[in-house]
């Protein structure tokens, strides 16, 4: 009888680390501080009883490999950093999954599988202390914008490339890590989906179609201050006024093209209670999975403000803060995820990322990838109270097993 996964193993793992490392806000492993190298040490400890060889590449990506008969390699990916007060599954589920994956797989073949079979926790996924997502994956993936992620500061004044060398990695190296890809077949990452649709949907599993791409601006209206009591309603040039006119606007964008719109902040010039604005900026993240719906909900975008801002009698100017081009996982992987989750629990529903992970970036270095979601209760993450029910997750680490046997049996050619 072949070896299996044992799923409560991983919750009470993920228990455990949730004790080490997390207070009464939440968890605390933000990335490249003492409670996410206590996590790190933690997690070479479970990897101990492994015959894996466990090494840290040039940016800071932690990797444990089973070598198999072939060098072709399945990846299996996460993250052990989470934000501030962040949650107890963001992240560390997929990479405690995989160590329970590895136990098998090791068990099942005698250390040596057909294939050779890797777990990564990417560094510094979230992003927290820097507001550079997917850094270790991004480097690795050689996507990195080098100039721009060696100006960042954090809150303390602290650059990045300083906060990098207390923890032994030489910043101007971290795309050398890229070499770890070199033999990569496959990538496969387990996440709790951070959203409602599988809660909703009554569903504990999903297979993930890829990423949303991201255009992120911010837009400017500039008007002309005046006096609030003397200056009569028809003769004021109100920024904030073409600028509120974009709230209902973008919701009507997102709903024509079936993404997402948000407007995150809005700051106001002079911001006093007795004058008509003169200057507004708001910030407008707009999310598709679809590059050409994208590129519309930015046009009409566009379009709207320019018209806001023309009725208004103000001006108005753009700023591209970020953007990102949409990642489609690849097909036969995601039926094959699909597969697994109605094997393990009947029903499955494919659905896009919202969020960012890091297995957008694999995917742009042209490894085929694939990602599971498990429902998160109440749709909650980034925040103390996120959870997911313990036999969802006992599900997730079932199927996510099975869709890395299938991995394997592709990978070598039996399927």
């Amino acid at each position: 009888m072949n070896p299996a996964v044992d799923p409560k193993r991983t919750v009470a793992e993920l228990k455990e680390l949730r004790r080490l490392t997390s207070d009464d806000n939440g968890a605390q492993r933000v990335a490249f501080t003492e409670t996410w190298v206590a996590a790190r040490d933690w997690l070479r400890g479970k990897l101990d009883g492994l015959p894996a060889e466990v090494h840290a590449d040039e940016a800071g990506n932690l990797w444990a490999t089973l070598k198999g008969r072939s060098e072709k390699a399945l990846l299996i990916g996460g993250h052990m950093d989470s934000v501030p007060n962040g949650g107890w599954l963001d992240g560390c589920l997929n990479v405690l999954a995989g160590v329970e994956i590895l136990r098998r797989i090791s068990a099942e073949f005698a250390g040596r599988p057909p294939v050779t079979v890797r777990l990564v926790d990417w560094a510094d996924e979230e992003g927290a202390r820097f507001g550079k997502s997917l850094f270790g994956s991004s480097a690795c993936a050689g996507t990195l914008e080098m100039g721009e992620a060696r100006a960042l500061k954090d809150k303390d004044g602290i650059g990045l490339p300083d906060a990098l060398k207390r923890v032994g990695i030489d910043f101007e190296a971290v795309k050398n890590s890229g070499r770890e890809l070199g033999q990569a077949a496959a990538y496969l990452e387990l996440h709790i989906e951070q959203g409602p649709v599988l809660l909703d949907l009554g569903l504990p599993l999903g297979a993930v179609l890829g990423t949303f791409g991201v255009e992120r601006h911010s837009v400017t209206f500039v008007g002309q201050a005046a006096h609030s009591g003397s200056t009569p309603m028809n003769r004021r040039r109100d920024a904030f006024l073409a600028a509120a006119r974009m709230a209902p606007e973008v919701y009507g964008i997102a709903e024509r093209n079936g993404g997402v719109c948000t407007i995150g902040s809005c700051t106001t010039r002079p911001g006093i209670v007795t004058s008509v604005v003169e200057e507004c900026t708001i910030t407008l993240d707009q999310r598709h999975l679809d590059p050409s719906a994208l590129a519309r909900m930015l046009d009409e975008a566009r379009e709207s403000a320019g018209r806001f801002a023309a009725e208004g009698n103000v001006g108005v100017s753009w700023d591209r803060i970020w953007r990102i081009e949409p990642v489609a996982f690849d097909a036969a992987l995601v039926g094959l995820c699909e597969e697994s989750i109605r094997e393990t629990c009947g029903g499955a529903h494919r659905l896009p990322s919202g969020p960012l992970h890091d297995a957008a970036e694999v995917s742009r270095a042209g490894v085929p990838t694939a990602m599971m979601f498990v429902q998160s209760l109440g749709g909650i993450s980034h925040n103390r109270i996120e959870d997911t029910l313990e036999e969802h997750l006992e599900l997730s680490v079932r199927a996510f097993d099975r869709l890395a046997s299938k991995a394997v049996a592709r990978i070598s050619g039996g399927r």
